[in-house]
Order: C-alpha cells, then structure tokens, then sequence
C-alpha cells in the first residue's frame, strides 16, 4: 500500500488529484496540509481526508510520496522540506517561477536521491499518446500549430464556490507571470517529448488586452519556438475563453509533414449538459490517473517518473525565454 499525502490545496488541480488518488485500491491518502488552515479544513472535510496542522508533520507520518500543489513560487520550498525527509516528489506545473529555483530543485532531489516529477498529465492523453504513434508516418516535419488556451481566473472563482485563497493565478509574484507560465509549459512539454527534440530560439509576444482592468498579468499570448532539428512550432497560451464558454479551455495542436497532417485534440471526448449554462462533461480517460499512476509505479520499482524534473526545468527555461523575448521584442536563444 502506497502512502501518499497532498501539500496544499492552492491549486484548482488539487480536487483532480484527491479523486484519483482515491479511486485506486493500492493507495492510502493519508492526508494533506495546507498553510491557508481555512482552505485546508475545507477540502479535508468535503473528502473525508485528515488535516495536518503543518507540512513537516505530514511529511514525518510515513509517506511515500508528495504531490505539490501550492502557489506556484512556493513550489522549491516545499519540494526541499520533502527532499529533506526522503519523500518522493510529484510537483504541479510549472516546476518554479524561475530557472534557478527549478535547478535549485533538480539538484536537491537528485542529492537526496528521491524521484521528482513534474506534471504534465498531457502526456498520458490517449489522444496525443496516438498521434505519438503517427508521428514516423508524417515524414520530415515542417511545424506544429497548437492551443492551450484557458479563461480568466476570476471566471473559476465564479465556478467554484470553495475558491479559498486561489486568486493568486494572477498575482505576478506568487504565480510567476499569467497566461505564458500557466499555459506554455504544457505544449513546450509535448513537443520535446513527441519529436525528441530540444529549443533552440524562443519569440514571444504578450498583451493585457482581455481583462485589462481586471489584472496586470498578461493574459494573452503567441509563442513562436524553433527547434535545433530547425523544427519550429506556435503556442496560443492566451486565456480568451469567454465566462460563457463551456469549458476552462482545452489543448489542441496540428501537426504539418511532408507525407500529411495530424491533428488532435486532448479534450474532445465530450457531452454537452445544458444546466444553468451550458458545459461539457469530459468523459475520456484521465490523464491526471495515468501520471499519477506513473509516479506511484517510479516510487514502487524505484526508477525515475515518465517526466522529471529535469522536464519540467526544460519548460521553465522556455517560459523564461519567452518572457524575455516579450519584454524585449527580439528572439532568444536557450
């Protein structure tokens, strides 16, 4: 039986998580922590699920393993406090606000020898798992149109009525920037794991244009990668769905080589449900089982996760790229 405990509550992902977590036979939640009690005691009562009354005493109740799920700056300290206990990391995306504090985190798990992953549940989509396979029959590619498009934050507070202390998604220090850290790293991501192929040249450009008088992060943006196999590929990483919309957003990309085209999209297993507003109710395999899934096993048989903390480093330095290339109007190069 796999030990596993939650710390913090600060990411909408956290619930995903919870409810994966126990839905599997083999693994005991022992419980969570949270540094915002009230967010705490909220979620540990709707999942029946114990409250720690601090991170360091989760992490000394025996554990396995840790997903981190705090504000996004918080991230290295609570992956060190786990390192320092020899507790297994699963760390939500993106792995830091920075290069150095993503480094900083690689290094210390890797000292204290304990596996760290980062998450990106896109991975194990059975969607982009397929065109994975398709990939060889495409011929040479020439590049990649993609989507990670989202909503403004403030239209999941709307959503979700327990949205404790989670207005940070557009607080420039807690969440590293806006709509480029939320969603850039998922594609940038997927690219290095579909084509085995690293970025050599990052353009971006970013706007406030939706949302202006609601938040000073940007919220729309265009990410323009090139790759060293000269490869290059587009990210739509802005939060342009409207409050109306039926869904936070979705991830699509197009793939364009010499034999064809592929195209998929991560999140078209739906229904539609007319309630109070229209949705869709996502009924495809989840992605965030199969990660965590994969986690449990790398902790199990001793062996690094799928994605590591050396992916999730990957991405941070791309977004760090595309924030300085938007800042000054030229590309960067990694």
């Amino acid at each position: 039986m796999m030990r596993i405990g939650l710390l913090s509550f600060a990411h909408v992902h956290a619930e995903g998580y919870v409810r994966a977590l126990q839905a599997m036979p083999d693994v005991e939640l022992v419980g969570a922590a949270d540094d915002n009690t009230a967010r705490g005691q909220h979620f540990a009562e709707q999942f029946g699920i114990r409250l720690f009354d601090s991170y360091a005493a989760l992490l000394a109740a025996g554990i396995d393993g840790v997903i981190v799920c705090s504000e996004n700056s918080r991230h290295r300290e609570l992956v060190e406090l786990a390192a320092a206990q020899g507790v297994a990391v699963l760390c939500e995306k993106p792995l830091a606000t920075t290069v150095a504090d993503a480094q900083r985190m690689v290094d210390v798990c890797a000292q204290a020898n304990v596996p760290l992953m980062t998450a990106f549940p896109m991975r194990f989509s059975p969607p982009v798992m397929e065109i994975k396979k398709l990939i060889p029959a495409l011929g040479a590619i020439y590049g990649i149109n993609s989507t990670n498009q989202g909503s403004l934050p403030e239209f999941h507070q709307a959503e979700n009525l327990a949205f404790l202390g989670r207005n940070w998604f557009a607080d420039p220090e807690l969440a590293g920037g806006g709509a480029l850290i939320d969603h850039t790293v998922h594609l940038a991501d997927l690219f290095r794991w579909l084509f085995d192929a690293e970025v050599a040249e990052v353009y971006a450009q970013t706007n406030t244009i939706i949302g202006r008088d609601k938040t000073s992060v940007d919220t729309g943006g265009l990410v323009m990668l090139t790759f060293r196999n000269g490869m290059f590929a587009s990210i739509d990483c802005s939060w342009s769905k409207p409050a109306a919309y039926p869904t936070w957003g979705g991830l699509a990309l197009d793939i364009i080589g010499t034999n064809g085209v592929a195209t998929a999209d991560a999140f078209k297993q739906r229904i539609a449900v007319y309630a109070h507003k229209p949705r869709w109710a996502f009924w495809g395999s989840d992605a965030n089982a199969g990660m965590i899934r994969d986690f449990l096993d790398a902790v199990r048989d001793q062996r690094a996760p799928t994605v590591t903390g050396v992916d999730g480093l990957r991405a941070t330095e791309i977004v760090a790229a595309a924030y300085q290339s938007a800042k000054t109007g030229e590309p960067v190069k990694i």
